[in-house]
């Protein structure tokens, strides 16, 4: 079984999560002047590395707060959580 550390909860078993996509991701500030095409890049186009990759959690089964991780995609390793507005881990 795969544990996850919670900034919040601490190492919980990966059942209690769900992934949210990738992290570090800005809302264009007026996406009413975005045209079809980039609209829909910032909705679906999202990087795919192997390798580290920095993407966003949810704890649903726990304190229901969204987190940021550093995975490594082959590995499943993490690297470090951090809780949105703190620096990744090195």
């Amino acid at each position: 079984m795969l544990l996850i550390r919670c900034p919040w909860c601490g190492d919980r078993p990966e059942v209690e999560f769900r992934h949210a996509g990738e992290a570090h991701i800005a809302r264009p500030a007026d996406p009413a002047m975005l045209t079809d095409a980039e609209w829909a890049g910032f909705l679906y186009e999202r990087a795919n590395p192997r390798g580290d990759y920095r993407e966003r959690w949810r704890h649903i089964h726990g304190c229901g707060r969204f987190f940021n991780a550093q995975r490594h995609t082959l590995t499943d390793r993490f690297a470090g959580t951090y809780r949105p507005g703190e620096e990744p881990p090195a």
